[in-house]
This record gives structure tokens, sequence and C-alpha cells, in this order.
């Protein structure tokens, strides 16, 4: 019987029922519902929506108690139209077959049970939460802004690369890093101290942080490149925008100055959003809907408006000075916390001020001082400011940092001694500007920060299937 009828997701049957009306097909799934011993609501994880199921009346009495929350089935039936006004069809079951049931004992204590959990509770288990629809939703969503930015980025010439998980060198030229090594801890090779060429890589090496170097080198002879990769950071902080792992973009382009570096992260960022909008409605609005029941006391707009907000307008460009300056004229009437001077690193409480309330759009700041920039930017002729720019959004802040690059090799290598990073190691990276150098840019993004974006999470540890922080590497 089974070979001769086909399986089909609950995605396929609930989009195109019309065709499926009256067939015999085969579906497969996981019990969300089970109600007055004869409804049972499907769901395999390809939607938000679940399958209704009606279960013949001559099933066993052992049977139907085996049919509880969380267990999966295979079922066949006939697809007719539904009388309900929930759903468009149903699937009147002509053979049931259990694959796995549940364990009563600890049911009790998961987060399967059907009722509300808080989020943290869903943390702690992190190995079930796929299951719950809030969840589903995040991951349907996340996989499709990757498929997304893949697309975006085939499509407008750039290859994908590679970069290095295990590096030598810290790319940004600050921060703490994870070290990696094969020395037995208990048994460390010292002269004076750790005698690293008994190492692994017979040097010191550390998880990178960014792949944006290495992708330079890529850009210098294929013209456009994009790397999509783990990167790790090994700072102590707790807050709810930053992880310990995390994944970045990051597209290098050679021939490009910094107001076409600009140009391409504002496309690029209204691109991928529209076509979440376009092809995940249905996510978005169950997502829309809860965001609206956990803010119910406070007047915000929905997660929906907010990202029709961003395709809405051109995203305004100002200056990082002309930005202090606006922040200045506005610091009294504010009361902001960290004081607004020049050279220092914009807070949050500056960028949200420029983005929601004095220009009511996306933002880019550009032109900052060299002072709290990486090495590698190009600096501007007042030896001041570097060719950076950092693109900020409502609630989120900072989704883009990036700048010109530095293609002039003495200035460069200026730089590189400024900020005491030793050139030694980055002898491979120097020359690519002694050998045909050429003006290019590119710029980061962190994939997590922009599902959380999207998505209308506050914690970016709820976009991201097992989250990396202090203390905590479950799973």
């Amino acid at each position: 019987m089974n070979d001769k009828i086909e399986k089909y997701s609950i995605k396929e049957l609930l989009d195109q029922y019309k065709i499926f009306l009256n067939k015999t097909v085969l579906v497969e799934g996981w019990i969300r519902s089970f109600r007055n011993s004869i409804f049972v609501s499907l769901n395999d994880g390809s939607t938000i929506q679940n399958l209704q199921i009606i279960l013949s009346k001559n099933l066993e009495k052992n049977f139907l108690k085996k049919i509880t929350i969380g267990t999966s089935i295979q079922v066949i039936g006939i697809i007719t139209e539904s009388i309900g006004k929930k759903q468009s069809i149903e699937l009147r079951s002509l053979k049931i077959t259990i694959y796995g049931g549940v364990d009563p004992k600890n049911f009790q204590k998961s987060i399967l049970q059907p009722k509300q959990h808080s989020l943290e509770t869903l943390r702690k288990q992190a190995h079930l939460r796929f299951r719950t629809n809030l969840f589903s939703s995040i991951m349907r969503i996340r996989h499709h802004i990757a498929f997304f930015i893949h697309k975006y980025f085939h499509k407008n010439g750039f290859f994908y690369i590679n970069t290095p998980i295990i590096t030598t060198s810290n790319s940004e030229g600050s921060g703490e890093m994870f070290q990696v090594t094969t020395i037995d801890l208990k048994n460390v090779p010292v002269k004076g101290k750790i005698d690293y060429k008994k190492d692994f890589f017979k040097c010191q090496t550390y998880l990178s942080v960014s792949g944006q170097l290495e992708a330079e080198t890529a850009s210098l002879a294929l013209g456009k490149v994009y790397t999509f990769g783990p990167v790790f950071r090994a700072e102590n902080s707790n807050t709810s925008r930053h992880l310990s792992e995390f994944w970045m973009i990051e597209p290098e382009m050679a021939f490009y100055h910094l107001e076409e570096n600009m140009n391409l992260a504002e496309d690029f960022l209204k691109s991928i959003i529209k076509s979440i909008l376009d092809f995940c409605i249905e996510d978005l609005s169950f997502l829309n809907e809860h965001i609206k029941k956990w803010n119910s006391k406070k007047k915000e707009i929905s997660l929906l408006e907010k990202l029709k907000f961003i395709l809405k307008f051109p995203f305004q460009r100002i200056s990082y000075t002309e930005a202090i300056n606006i922040l200045k004229k506005k610091e009294k009437n504010k009361n902001f916390v960290y004081p607004v001077i020049w050279g220092i690193d914009l807070q949050s409480e500056h960028e949200q001020y420029l983005v929601s309330e004095y220009f009511q759009s996306p933002v880019i700041v550009f032109d900052y001082p060299s002072c709290i920039k990486a090495f590698y930017m190009r600096m501007n002729k007042d030896r001041k400011t570097v060719r950076a720019m950092d693109v900020l959004f409502p609630e989120i802040g900072e989704i883009i940092g990036g700048s010109q690059r530095e293609e002039r090799y003495d200035m460069l290598l200026n730089r590189i001694k400024d900020t005491k990073i030793d050139s030694r190691k980055l002898w491979w990276y120097l020359d690519t500007r002694r050998f045909g150098s050429v003006p290019h840019s590119g710029f980061g993004l962190g994939f997590d920060r922009l599902v959380q974006f999207i998505t209308g999470m506050k914690n970016i540890r709820d976009v991201i299937p097992f989250p990396r922080t202090p203390n905590n590497a479950e799973f």
C-alpha cells in the first residue's frame, strides 16, 4: 500500500490543497494536540500551520492511549475539505503508524507541555525548543535569510570563499580571543615560557574573530568576494546583543570606494528584508502577534511595521562629526548617560536618538576618528579620521560596520606600528599592498544580529540554535 502512495510535507498539502482534494496521501510528523479522542493536530516542521487529522472511530482504546502530545506518527489518509473555519483541509485517516512515543514521567518537566514557557526556560532545553511554534518560526526565517544572502551575492557577481577558523592574528587589533592548542595542559613544555614549537602548529593560534583580512586578499584577485562563517570572541559579555560564537557575513570589493560600499550595504539590507517579507509572511505574522502580546503594555510599532520602515526611506548619511554636533545640541534635553565628546565611540542611546527621533530612518555614519577604529581603515586627508562607516537600525543599533581599506603600503605599515600590532604576523597582508594594490572596501554584518532584528526577538540567544555565551557551552 505504501509503495503506491506519495509522501508530502504538510506545507505542500496546505499550499496546494486544491490539487490534493480526495486523494490518498502519506504524511508524517509530531502530534501538537489531541482532543475529543478524534482530532489530532499534526506538524512536521515545514510550516507554522498544523494539519488536522480525523481519526477513525474504530481505533482501539489501548492504541488511543499511545496518541499523546509529542508522539511521532505516520498517517495514510484522504484529503478532504474541512468544515471547520480554522483550516481549509483535513486528513481522514485510513492507517496510523506510531514511530516514537513520549515518556510520561519526564513530559511534565519538558517544554513540550501545551502551555507558555519563558524564553529562559526554552534556552535551558535548547535541544527541544525547535519543536515550539516560536522557535520553529525563527529557525525557518533564519534559513531563508541565509539563503537570500547567498542568492543576493551570487546575483551581483560575488564569489563565496571560505576563510580560516584557526588563525595567528587578530584582524580587529583588539579584544579577547580563544586560544587553540593541543599541548597537554597537565604537562606544559616550558622554557622560561610556554614552548609553542611543541604545539600542533608550532606557534600560538586562536579561533578567528573575522575572515576579513583573508577575504581582502581574495578580492584583490577575484574582484568581489564574500565570506559567511562562524567567528569567536572571548569577551566576558552577557548582554542581549552579544554571543561568544556567532556568524559573520563579510563582503570585500576591489575598486570600491566608501560611497559604493555604503550603496551596497543599503541595497543589500533592503533586498534581504524585502525578500523575507515576501517569502516568510506566515512566520513573520505569527511572531508579530506574539511580540504584541509580550509588549502589550508598551506603545511601539509592530514587527511588520518596523521591517517596512526600513524599506520606506533612503538611509540618512552623515559624518561622525555631524552626528556629534547633532547630539551635543540635544545633550541637555535628552539627559544622555554618556557625555557627547568628539572622539567617543557612539553609545546605544546616541545611535537610537539619531535613528528613531532625529532622522526617523536608518542612518549611516561615516568618517570616524581613527583612534577608535581598526588599523586597516583608510586614513583621510585630515589625518584624524578614517573612511569608516556604520549602518544604524532602530532598536538593534549598529547592524553593519565597514570601511574603505587602506591600500597604501606606507600608511598601512604606520597604522600597524601605531596600534602596536606585530607586523611580522601580517607580512602576507602587507604583500597585497606591494603587488598591484587598488582602492577597495568591505563591511561586516553579524548574521545573528540581523536575524534578531528581522524576528523582533529581544535577546540574541533566542535566534541561534545553540547559543555560546560566557559560562554556557551546553548541548
